[in-house]
């Protein structure tokens, strides 16, 4: 369980997701959710011919350039014509009105002019011109949404063309954040001369928001294993996530903290930097543990790749990282036997996706992780890469 690979943790942590449970909400209450149903489409849309623009319902066969026909009637949206359009007739016609019968063309208003009671044709028309077909958009029994997918603005638009007005969404995951040590103090309070701001709880915070969970910060424990043990023993939430006191020291006491509450670790260090003694597994309860390191970047680093999935997984989304290809700026060096995640800056240079890592890879550095908009992948032993070499990137969630 130790050094275990970034892919091979990841898949063991996946195997053992556990899918939150589904209540219905309101459109207005949807955003940013996961939805856990599929969406059909009940009727056409729209359910009628309709027109595209503001003009004049006619027949194509009629509406020949300098023809004169005459007005009968009017459409509007919300409300039809009710009679039939026959031959040297027009309707008026506004956008997203039906069509009425009889006709097979709107000529817009732009090509025509009025001479008294007629509407004289100064563009001939065209069967079908500026008409929207039924079911246009989509056909009844469509399906338009499938589970799974983050619910956006957009989606939700179609949700409400489908005439819905809740949806079946996944619940949000309940993430309580724990950061150890007796050197932080929260952010606002009165820091000894030796002690730091919590800077890593906030962060993971904002970001299981992001990722569609809910959090709660805890206040730091002291390095004391019973506390850490009393703290998580009392928060009830599916996903524990711990900052520090997860390596080797005489004060990492988060491991030996969470056996009291019965830890089975999944893994409980990678091969990789930064990060390296990041661990997962469950408790007897069944909740699960995700312990990250200290150093903020680290901590950071590590939830981009392992709460990000995780929060998705049990969301029923698709847990796959969304890795992209880019050039780079700079030579880099040979890496190490570790894989190495390095914060960088992606550009678009012509049309071209380029990355440019900081010079200063130091993982408590929160300064460069707050410019930083992507992580540059570099495998274990790989060689080195001259400017130009294509790379493998994850980029951020930044805003």
């Amino acid at each position: 369980m130790r050094d275990v690979s970034v892919e091979d943790a990841r898949a063991r942590m996946l195997a053992l997701a556990r899918a939150t449970s589904v209540e219905a909400v309101s459109l207005d209450e949807a955003l940013g959710r996961t939805l856990a149903e599929t969406i059909t489409a009940i009727r056409d849309q729209p359910p009628f011919q309709a027109s595209a623009m503001d003009g004049w319902a006619v027949k194509a066969a009629d509406a020949i350039e300098g023809a004169a026909l005459i007005q009968i009637g009017e459409s509007a949206a919300g409300k039809t014509f009710e009679g039939t359009l026959q031959p040297g007739t027009t309707v008026r016609i506004f956008t997203g009105a039906p069509v009425p019968k009889g006709a097979d063309a709107v000529v817009i208003q732009e090509n025509t002019r009025r001479e008294g009671e007629a509407v004289v044709i100064e563009q001939a028309a065209t069967t079908g011109g500026n008409i929207r077909g039924a079911g246009g958009d989509f056909k009844q029994g469509a399906v338009l949404l499938e589970p799974g997918v983050r619910l956006d603005p957009w989606r939700l638009s179609l949700a409400a063309a489908a005439g819905r007005a809740s949806l079946a969404v996944a619940v949000r995951p309940r993430v309580a954040i724990l950061s150890t040590g007796d050197e932080i103090v929260p952010p606002g309070g009165d820091p000894g001369p030796f002690q730091i701001f919590n800077s890593g709880g906030p962060a993971l915070a904002a970001m299981v928001r992001r990722w569609g969970g809910e959090a709660v910060v805890l206040h730091p424990a002291s390095d004391n294993a019973d506390q850490i043990a009393s703290a998580v023993a009392a928060q009830d939430c599916d996903v524990v996530v711990t900052i520090g006191g997860a390596s080797v020291g005489d004060h990492d006491l988060v491991k030996p903290a969470l056996a009291k509450l019965g830890l089975t670790l999944a893994f409980e260090s990678l091969k990789m930097r930064p990060g390296k003694p990041t661990s997962f597994g469950t408790l007897t309860d069944g909740r699960r543990v995700l312990g990250l390191p200290g150093n903020p970047a680290s901590a950071m680093a590590c939830a981009e790749l392992f709460l990000r999935p995780l929060l998705a997984a049990m969301q029923g989304r698709d847990p796959a990282l969304p890795m992209v290809t880019a050039r780079l700026t700079s030579a880099l060096s040979a890496n190490g036997p570790r894989e190495h995640w390095m914060r960088a800056s992606l550009a678009n240079d012509g049309g071209v996706l380029t990355v440019t890592p900081f010079g200063d890879q130091d993982s408590s550095l929160v300064t460069v992780f707050a410019k930083a908009d992507a992580l540059l992948r570099r495998p274990a032993g790989a060689d080195e890469a001259a400017a130009g070499d294509s790379v493998e990137v994850l980029a951020l969630d930044r805003l």
